[in-house]
């Protein structure tokens, strides 16, 4: 019984490391230094089971590419005008903070509640094909459990309301 006492313990104590180590900033990652549109290409999705992007299927040997795909933002009227309506959705997310915003263009991340990892998510607003293209990424870790999927679709449920 005392075998299970500090292992009870140690499990406590661990989940409270984790969890101040998070309050602290310690897992929040480093930002990519790869974010951004280049040659009407948001970056490819992660290597890992950590990202969605609706950009997946131009990069077709990707090892992730079934796993991040994702529809873009669909909208009808001007795009500019959509991608203003878009920012006002990120705003008020909740733990969203909108970093850089440009014509056609938000760059967002994301913080989850109690252990406060950061995922960077973008949208850019592809003119030729008239859709918002989205990209949300894990900064840290394997697998994101369906975060950054559930996020996006609940923008996208904001943004089409």
């Amino acid at each position: 019984m005392t075998t299970l006492k500090y292992l009870v313990a140690l499990i406590v104590a661990l989940a409270a490391l984790l969890l101040t180590a998070g309050q602290l900033g310690f897992l929040s990652g480093t930002m990519p230094a790869t974010l951004g549109v280049i040659q009407g290409r948001l970056s490819p999705p992660s290597t890992t089971a950590n990202s969605v992007s609706s950009q997946a299927g131009l990069y077709p040997d990707h090892p992730q590419k079934e796993y991040a795909s994702i529809a873009p933002l669909r909208f009808t009227g001007d795009g500019d005008v959509a991608m203003e309506k878009l920012a006002g959705v990120l705003r008020e997310s909740a733990r969203t903070v909108v970093i850089h915003q440009i014509p056609g263009y938000i760059y967002a991340q994301a913080t989850t509640q109690w252990l406060k990892f950061t995922d960077d998510v973008e949208f850019w607003f592809d003119r030729e094909n008239q859709v918002i293209q989205v990209r949300s990424a894990s900064r840290l870790g394997q697998k994101d459990l369906g975060i950054n999927r559930a996020r996006i679709e609940a923008i996208r449920a904001r943004f089409n309301f």
